[in-house]
């Protein structure tokens, strides 16, 4: 956690900040992977969808939305007007309109998986590294915008694998895949 906060705060000091956004996309897209829970859920996933929902695919959509949350909490930080409802309010009225077009399946998956992804590898290792960020830039709040990466965190699988269901859907009416996703 120490080395974690230290590597934050410094990224954040450097003159080019778009570093620090990108080096959280990338803590975000390795941190997922290691999530012990991620790699249950995508073999519970994968073994009760008898292989039609593919673990690598979950995997994937699941490090993108993590990277996208970090690095947006991140800009966050960066510029202390943008409040925290500014991106969850419009992200969980994406998410529930997506509901009505996403086959179930995904759905119940996605908001699954909001809380597995903000599990202990993430709370401890990112949390670390956004308060780093936030104790290094004037006006941030250590508390606030440290914290709220978790929020992002836990939202954004909803719209991640959701989205990965439309295209599941959209390769279903086209006749590229067998099955049903529900």
């Amino acid at each position: 956690m120490e080395v974690s906060s230290i590597a934050g705060y410094n990224l954040a000091l450097l003159e080019n900040k778009s570093i620090l956004i990108i080096i959280g996309f990338i803590l975000g897209l390795v941190t997922i992977l290691a999530e012990p829970a991620v790699h249950v859920l995508t073999n519970q996933i994968e073994d009760v969808t008898s292989g039609y929902v593919k673990r690598r695919l979950v995997l994937f959509s699941l490090s993108i939305g993590i990277g996208l949350a970090i690095s947006l909490s991140l800009i966050r930080i960066l510029y202390p007007g943008l409040q925290l409802w500014h991106f969850l309010l419009p992200g969980y009225i994406i998410a529930i309109i997506m509901t009505f077009f996403t086959p179930k399946l995904f759905v119940g998956i996605a908001f699954d998986s909001g809380g597995v992804a903000s599990g202990p590898m993430t709370a401890t290792f990112i949390l670390a590294f956004a308060q780093g960020a936030a104790r290094a830039i004037e006006g941030a709040d250590i508390l606030i915008d440290g914290f709220g990466i978790i929020a992002m965190v836990a939202f954004t699988p909803l719209i991640a694998l959701q989205v990965l269901g439309l295209v599941y859907k959209l390769k279903m009416k086209k006749g590229g895949l067998k099955g049903s996703a529900g």
